[in-house]
């Protein structure tokens, strides 16, 4: 689209606007109602003053809202404002953050291209990119989150795409994003860095060279357990050419209440984020304490192997994600002492979400990463033993007694 076209308008912002600004100002002007809170529009179409102009906006040459499911204006303030966030020219909403991995794929990948993914990424990606685009002919690899060495050996000439997730889900293994970064283009291929856990406030992977940012809007952005969404960030040329055509035709589209949900949430995200990395990193202190935790995964401790790379990537904290194993000494015992520290619980909700303001555990084995074989889990590091806790807003002193209340029992 020419910059002689007519373009949709935009929020007069500073240009020097910081993230915190950016989060509650970002999106489109007001209706002339003059709104204050960003307006929800609940329509499947919109009206064309003519049919030549109807004709100019399908074909792009005109840019304006023709249909929701590819262009809405509650769906584009979201866009706007986590592109903003993200650092990125752009960015597209999806129905979910598996919709999003979906689209990122079907936009880049064809039969024949060859995928370099880290192997503690979320269970359902590896199954996607395996299972239904292996099925296509899409060749992927999987190696360590953590050794830049082994993704440099796995690229291959016909290698399109790394896909890193950091930090992990649950171990919360921390990649080098700008080595991974410095890896890709040297090959001639792209960086996607799922950014779920970190989310913008503390960390942006495009000022550290990555290509394409990942959202799960489920998590951290929304933040309260509402509603389902997600969104890839890239430059303008990337979700022009590359996504908007599938979104276009294969609709895995973000619904307007669910982006107006999730442009709510961005709002607060840079207090909660702060808020919540500080309670995990008391309650890991804690758990690193506890006679029962065999190990501890939380980047905010100098224990964590990669603590001083999280703190550069991560604006100095660690997030809200605490991982642990609890002791046995065989699997099957392992698995029963977590499920034992888990159903003890009364303050904390048994689910599989993060994100909430809410405090949520679950064990990884048996419900995020259930669908891989044991040895793909193995190969994860995720073990019978591990609890992930995301913590939320609740007294920390609260979240302690209510763990001590299982591991005292084993």
């Amino acid at each position: 689209m020419s910059d002689n076209n007519k373009k949709l308008p935009r929020v007069e912002l500073p240009a020097d606007a910081r993230i915190d600004t950016i989060a509650v100002r970002e999106g489109l002007p007001a209706t002339p109602w003059g709104e204050h809170s960003e307006a929800l529009f609940l329509t499947s179409s919109f009206v064309h003053p003519d049919a030549a102009t109807a004709a100019r906006r399908f074909a792009n040459e005109e840019e304006a809202f023709v249909y929701s499911r590819f262009s809405n204006p509650t769906v584009t303030m979201m866009e706007r404002r986590l592109a903003a966030m993200e650092g990125t020219e752009a960015c597209i909403g999806t129905s979910s953050g598996m919709a999003a991995i979906m689209l990122l794929f079907m936009g880049l990948l064809k039969a024949g291209d060859h995928v370099v993914c880290s192997q503690s990424v979320f269970g359902s990606t590896i199954k996607l990119l395996q299972g239904e685009f292996g099925k296509f002919g899409v060749e992927s690899s999987f190696v360590s989150q953590t050794d830049v060495a082994a993704w440099r050996a796995a690229m291959k000439p016909n290698t399109r795409l790394l896909l890193a997730e950091t930090p992990s889900n649950p171990l919360t293994e921390v990649c080098d994003i700008a080595a991974l970064a410095e890896v890709a283009h040297g090959g001639g291929a792209l960086l996607a860095v799922d950014n779920c856990f970190c989310s913008p406030a503390l960390q942006r992977p495009a000022k550290l060279g990555a290509d394409l940012i990942i959202h799960s809007g489920t998590k951290y952005l929304d933040g309260q357990g509402r509603v389902i969404a997600g969104a890839l960030c890239a430059s303008e040329k990337l979700v022009n050419d590359k996504f908007v055509p599938v979104m276009r035709s294969a609709g895995m589209s973000l619904s307007p209440f669910n982006a107006w949900v999730v442009l709510k949430g961005l709002e607060t995200l840079s207090i909660r984020m702060r808020a919540q990395s500080e309670k995990a990193l008391a309650l890991a202190r804690w758990l690193e304490a506890q006679p029962q935790v065999a190990t501890l995964y939380y980047p905010g401790l100098p224990s964590h192997p990669q603590h001083a790379l999280a703190m550069r990537q991560q604006s100095g904290l660690g997030g809200a994600v605490v991982s642990f194993i609890v002791k046995g000494d065989t699997p099957e015992e392992a698995r029963a002492n977590a499920f034992a520290v888990i159903d003890a619980t009364r303050v904390c909700s048994i689910t599989t979400n993060v994100g909430d303001t809410k405090t949520t555990i679950t064990h990884p084995a048996s419900t995020s990463h259930g669908r891989l074989t044991e040895a793909q889990r193995l190969a994860a590091g995720i073990t019978q033993g591990m609890i992930r806790v995301a913590v939320g807003l609740e007294d920390v002193e609260d979240l302690q007694a209510d763990l001590a209340r299982g591991l005292h029992s084993l």
